[in-house]
């Protein structure tokens, strides 16, 4: 049983639920989970180290051979495995820039909207998103979390057609939980 709270919770005009949840990523249940990937795919700490944990190897082995296939997944881009043991169906790993090279923000937007593509190449409906590039990448977290919301409402907007019914932006830890919070509310008002 998921422990996981939900913080803060909107409706968009578009129609899609948004929701801040703290908690862990991986008991999200929802047919997606999004990875905080490296471009080789090799998930060893943060998020993708506890995406591997908990889904099994089998992640890694699909991720091994998705990278053997397409080369490394360039910054600002994604892939999509599927989930092994977690209760989502896909994990969509993307790539989020490592802070301190140019065109950070630029470069995590289109990490967001690339997973959010994809999700709706495989007609997700729900998905969870962590704070991408704002862990052992070294992105400042009021920042990330700003471009992240942004990168996510500007997709829904501009694909009216999306299958995403529900966006959860998910987070372990206190601080970037309560970050993705105050982001949210900045954008949307007092919402729950």
């Amino acid at each position: 049983m998921s422990t996981n709270r939900i913080l803060f919770e909107h409706t968009l005009p578009t129609g899609q639920f948004v929701r801040v949840v703290q908690g862990d990523l991986t008991a999200e249940t929802v047919e997606a989970i999004v990875n905080a990937a490296n471009e080789w795919l090799q998930h060893g700490g943060g998020v993708a180290g506890a995406i591997r944990r908990q889904g099994g190897d089998s992640i890694q082995r699909e991720s091994d051979a998705w990278v053997k296939q397409h080369g490394p997944v360039r910054t600002g881009s994604a892939a999509i495995t599927g989930a092994g043991n977690l209760a989502a169906t896909y994990v969509i790993h993307a790539v989020g820039p490592v802070w301190g090279s140019s065109n950070d923000e630029q470069k995590l937007g289109s990490a967001v909207r690339s997973a959010l593509a994809l999700a709706d190449k495989h007609q997700v409906k729900s998905i969870a998103i962590p704070g991408i590039s704002s862990g052992i990448f070294g992105g400042p977290k009021d920042t990330c979390a700003r471009v992240i919301l942004k990168a996510t409402v500007d997709y829904l907007q501009q694909n009216p057609a999306t299958s995403l019914k529900e966006v959860r932006f998910c987070n372990i830890d206190n601080l970037t939980a309560a970050t993705f919070v105050a982001e949210a509310k900045k954008l949307w008002g007092q919402a729950l």
